[in-house]
């Protein structure tokens, strides 16, 4: 027991040892919260509180629940597999395989990620002649899954108009065709579970009556459904359920833009009479001029639960702040920085470059091109995104559920088998027509298109009957060479990669089947026998028939559909993997949970990072200095700022304020590596012309014309540093007509961008 609770701090200690009541960690940035969970976990185990099974445990990301097991194991002897800890989405797909029947699903439905969703979508738009230009498929996939994830079927969202009215229509087509498939999509694998224990008392019970102990980590990132959920299995209300012990930091909460509700910490806190709340302040990656920072930074935040990261670290170097004059000289200082750093010895991979838009990489990735200096921009295509392997995967589907229309159409011409767009079409049709699936439909087809697609379900078929009694590797090698795959991309002349890819599928199922207790030889169909024990049921107290939810996924899924959620769920988690010695790039959103020895965040700029759009909705300030206090966080030894007075976006030259946060920062913890002045854009320029001018002559001429064309004859140039007495420091950033009518455009920073008459606004010059 002492070894288990030992090199705890006393905060750390409370956490893990609190009584089974409902209590809320607020956990710092590096405070050690990982720790805190697996370890709470054992403590729960090994005092004999709980059993493995009676633990629910709920993480954002498959590499969190990984981790979380992989401490598990090395704490104490037991066995994890059987435990239910992972995301939401995993533990949904779990119980949703167990009572597949009550959930009204097939028993091998089949999960939709992204792709395949808006695949489905431009499908039934296609299908049902709507406008793809008043419908863009990506919105009507927000609309859905917005729904989705605020519980909401079709027919309970309330339309205010003709727009919303259609919307709602094309979420039910899209939901008939999904259970006419057998498929489901990311935001259904919660809203089906919630609908299931939502309406079923047993099976509510039998859940609650089992999950003693519920953990939840990045709590702040909970969406309403999630929430809703978190509640039901908890037994919120009934007296009878769990004691739920919800870690996270209200701080953090970064991804309104997905549905995360930050206010969904202070209700559990009040709806759930939360009596134990436990601060985790001590942080044991930053220096202490980065804590000062971040702690000064987020007490700006008016709807916080409140806490101060403090270190023993020392207060290491300060942050350092450097001004360019545009984004090409931010660039250049950013690789001369990271030259020295690579010089002192430091590995490429710690140091990395944030930025709060993608758009901002460009500029950068070029100078870093240029240097020679290695670097991955982090959040690439992982493994089951790339188009080879959803090939792959779509040819496993149907080997799974030869219905599945998406799989059918992703693969029935790849490699080409001269099926075109317009047999496809028909085909669609017959299926509508018919009610059934296009696989189904394809007996109703004649002439060469029923030709070429009988031949088609012929291999399918072929390839189902050979591989009925194989184990998963071989079943994945056998499609990978029927399916005409292989040889494809062989023939391609720079396939090589897509064929390793392909070939690294085999070597994938290997590992999965193993890691998950089928065993090596078992067959990756499920035969009459291994349904019949899947579909085994326990009888509870009340003669209720209940699935067996305490066995592990090895007797509920067959090896071919276990592996092709899993393909799914990979493909849809928002973790990347890391990368070689390279510097690593990222925005500020991929980089949480991250964390190096060196961080640049870059592009600090009003209407940047802040952005723009944060001034035009509620909170959105806020949550940008949640984003900025993600970053800020990120740093364990150095941490560098930067901002630019120009910078060339989305083809346009804009003309920047520095952003606000740098008035929200302690000046102790600073240090600039540039005069804290708004340099002027046009000092350069008027140098040049003041040149010219010495020379007299024609150059004289052009000299004045580009003064007057810059300055409007009003005196004042683009670029200039001004103050206002109501809108505060500005840049001009363009100035028109002359005379008593000359006006100047200035941008404001928070105030916003300015139209201003020169001949009446009293303006003050800056950095003069």
């Amino acid at each position: 027991m002492q070894n288990l609770l030992h090199n705890l701090n006393p905060e750390q200690l409370a956490a893990v040892t609190l009584p089974p009541q409902n209590a809320l960690i607020l956990a710092g940035a590096g405070s050690g919260k990982t720790r805190v969970l697996t370890t709470r976990i054992a403590w729960l185990i090994q005092t004999g509180q709980v059993s493995p099974g009676g633990i629910l445990a709920v993480t954002f990301t498959n590499k969190a629940a990984k981790e979380m097991l992989a401490r598990l194991s090395g704490m104490m002897p037991i066995n994890t597999r059987g435990m239910w800890i992972g995301t939401f989405h995993g533990l949904c797909n779990r119980l949703l395989r167990t009572h597949y029947r009550d959930a009204a699903l097939p028993q091998s439905f089949q999960i939709l990620d992204t792709q395949d969703q808006l695949s489905m979508i431009k499908r039934l738009l296609k299908a049902n002649n709507v406008d793809d230009e008043k419908f863009p498929p990506k919105s009507v996939m927000y609309f859905i899954n917005n729904n989705k994830d605020q519980g909401l079927r079709a027919s309970q969202v309330e339309a205010y108009d003709a727009n919303e009215r259609k919307l709602a229509e094309l979420y039910q087509l899209y939901d008939d065709q999904c259970q006419r498939e057998g498929v489901v999509d990311f935001a259904e694998l919660l809203l089906r579970t919630y609908e299931l224990l939502s309406r079923n008392q047993p099976l509510r019970e039998h859940y609650q009556q089992r999950f003693r102990h519920i953990l939840v980590d990045e709590f702040q990132d909970t969406n309403n459904l999630q929430y809703a959920w978190l509640k039901l299995i908890a037994g919120h209300g009934t007296g009878h359920g769990g004691a739920l012990f919800a870690v996270g930091d209200d701080d953090q909460s970064i991804y309104a833009f997905r549905g995360a509700n930050v206010g969904n910490m202070a209700a559990f806190e009040s709806e759930f009479s939360v009596k134990n709340l436990i601060k985790l302040e001590q942080n044991y990656r930053s220096h202490g001029h980065i804590l000062d920072a971040a702690n000064v930074l987020i007490a700006n935040n008016s709807r916080r639960l409140g806490k101060n990261l403090r270190t023993d670290a020392g207060h290491g170097e300060p942050v350092r702040v450097y001004e360019a004059t545009s984004d090409l000289q931010e660039a250049q200082w950013l690789v001369d920085e990271a030259k020295n750093l690579i010089g002192e010895g430091t590995r490429r991979s710690e140091i990395a470059v944030l930025y709060r838009s993608n758009a901002q990489s460009r500029v950068i990735e070029h100078a870093l091109f240029s240097a020679g200096i290695p670097y991955t921009v982090y959040g690439g295509l992982r493994y089951f995104q790339r188009a080879e392997v959803k090939h792959a995967i779509a040819y496993l589907q149907l080997m799974d559920n030869p219905h599945n229309d998406s799989a059918f159409l992703r693969v029935v011409n790849f490699p080409a088998r001269g099926i075109g767009a317009r047999t496809l079409e028909q085909l669609q049709n017959a299926a509508e027509a018919y009610g059934i699936s296009m696989y189904a439909a394809v007996p109703y087809m004649v002439g060469k298109a029923g030709t070429s697609l009988g031949g088609f379900v012929k291999l399918i078929e072929g390839v189902r009957f050979e591989t009925q009694q194989m184990a998963l590797p071989e079943l994945v090698r056998i499609t990978l060479e029927a399916s005409g795959l292989l040889q494809h991309y062989a023939n391609e002349k720079e396939g090589a990669d897509r064929v390793e890819n392909l070939e690294q599928m085999v070597s994938a199922a290997t590992q999965f089947v193993g890691e998950e207790g089928y065993g090596q030889g078992a067959p990756a169909h499920l035969g009459p026998a291994a349904e019949a024990q899947a579909g085994a049921a326990i009888i509870n107290a009340d003669g209720v028939e209940i699935m067996d939810a305490d066995a592990p996924l090895s007797t509920v899924m067959s090896p071919l559909s276990a592996f092709l959620a899993h393909a799914s769920l990979e493909a849809g988690d928002n973790q990347a993997q890391a990368g070689q010695d390279a510097m690593q790039l990222m925005t500020v959103h991929s980089a949480k949970g991250l964390e190096f020895d060196n961080v640049f965040i870059t592009g600090l700029e009003e209407g940047l990072f802040p952005h723009e759009s944060s001034s035009k909705e509620e909170g959105g300030v806020e949550e940008e200095r949640r984003l900025m206090y993600v970053a800020i966080t990120r740093a364990r030894k150095r941490l560098y700022m930067c901002f630019c007075q120009t910078r060339m976006l989305h083809g346009q030259t804009r003309y920047n304020m520095k952003s606000r946060f740098f008035d929200e920062l302690p000046e102790e913890s600073l240090k600039w590596l540039s005069p804290r002045v708004q340099a002027h854009w046009f000092a350069n320029k008027k140098a040049q012309w003041e040149d010219v001018q010495l020379n007299g002559g024609s150059d004289n001429a052009i000299a004045q014309r580009i003064a007057q064309k810059s300055t409007g004859g009003s005196g004042w140039r683009i670029g200039e540093s001004v103050s206002h007495a109501k809108f505060g420091e500005g840049v001009i950033v363009n100035i028109e007509g002359s005379g008593a009518n000359c006006r100047a455009q200035i941008n404001f920073g928070s105030a916003g961008m300015k139209v201003l008459d020169l001949s009446v606004a009293k303006l003050e010059r800056l950095g003069r």
